[in-house]
């Protein structure tokens, strides 16, 4: 049986061909980071333009790719969220066209179980129950994860997600979009002790939630001092940019992975999944490395091309599939980020 699973929630237009036995037969991702990258960040107009433009031939690509025809598929599947809602929208309105054209069922995926699932297709094993980690430029959240299907929100950021963070110190730290990779290669040549920046909720293991904001002020007082807001003018020195930039990373990486280990306590698991974009760190993915040594759990992630949005880890409509969970061509999108959980006291 065949299945083709499409994603548009942000800023990539993708679609891939996936057998009921995990096979993938065919993935294509359309990227829009040139597009953004003047901007500093995703412009959501912007976006849903550009996936009304290559929807139809990423599906098309998919599809020939993996030398088969539209006939042959069994179902489609569809990202509708959480995400941008003119680029799920796009999403969206492409599946069900082809869910009533061809007669097939439709399937919905929610884009935070998709990324943790992800790590089950590396695995190539099941990773359940665990504590799904996702840590992107949308997202930074805690799940408790008793099947793929079934997630129970442990913590979220209260204000800005990881990536957004790394997107606006890069920023100020005068380097290109997108600020994670760039800041990830500028970190390597600083010292991440020159700085020492806040790590807010780390100590508090029974607060779950994250919260950014606080670092990437205390980034831009020492650059500019305390008060002032401009960068315009502002001379950074190499090695100056470099130790920021290293502080930072580590800063951002300590709060996750203890957080990250904190949650496992609670929930007594032994399985960390992580998955987003900013799952492709270096740093995070060998600080979580030793972690899972020291402390006695096991670490699972995607690969690098699975962190990113991409239609492969939409793999997941297959759980959906077998358990006869079908959506009608009445079907909408959400796209409504999921909110920090209180702390229970």
């Amino acid at each position: 049986m065949l299945l083709i699973t499409i994603e548009s929630s942000c800023d990539e237009t993708a679609a891939a061909v996936i057998r009921d036995d995990g096979e993938i037969l065919s993935e294509v991702v359309a990227s829009q980071a040139k597009l953004h990258a003047e901007y500093g960040g995703v412009v959501p107009e912007l976006a849903s333009r550009a996936h009304m433009e290559r929807i139809l031939p990423v599906i098309d690509q998919a599809v020939k790719r993996a030398n088969i025809k539209l006939t042959d598929l069994d179902a489609v599947a569809v990202t509708n969220c959480p995400g941008l809602a003119g680029s799920l929208l796009v999403g969206v309105v492409a599946a069900k066209t082809l869910a009533m054209t061809l007669g097939i069922p439709l399937i919905s995926i929610n884009h935070l179980q998709a990324h943790v699932y992800a790590c089950r297709i590396a695995a190539g094993r099941d990773v359940f129950p665990c504590v799904g980690l996702i840590v992107s430029g949308g997202h930074t959240s805690l799940y408790q994860c008793a099947h793929p299907l079934e997630f129970e929100l442990l913590g979220a950021t209260i204000d800005d997600a990881a990536g957004e963070a790394f997107d606006k110190v890069a920023a100020m730290l005068q380097l290109p979009y997108p600020g994670g990779p760039n800041i990830q290669r500028e970190a390597e040549k600083g010292n991440p002790k020159a700085f020492h920046f806040p790590r807010t909720f780390k100590n508090d293991p029974e607060n779950m939630n994250f919260s950014f904001s606080g670092l990437k002020t205390a980034v831009r007082y020492q650059l500019v001092g305390e008060g002032k807001q401009s960068f315009d003018d502002l001379q950074i020195s190499g090695q100056l940019r470099a130790d920021i930039a290293a502080s930072f990373q580590e800063a951002v990486v300590d709060v996750l992975a203890v957080k990250a280990r904190q949650a496992l306590k609670k929930t007594g698991m032994k399985n960390l999944c992580v998955g987003g974009g900013v799952a492709a760190n270096a740093v995070l993915r060998e600080r979580l490395e030793r972690d899972a040594k020291r402390f006695g759990y096991h670490f699972f992630t995607a690969p690098l091309r699975l962190c990113t949005d991409n239609a492969v880890m939409g793999a997941i409509a297959w759980e959906r599939f077998r358990a006869g969970e079908f959506e009608d061509l009445d079907l909408n999108f959400e796209a409504g980020v999921v909110r920090a959980s209180q702390p229970k006291r």
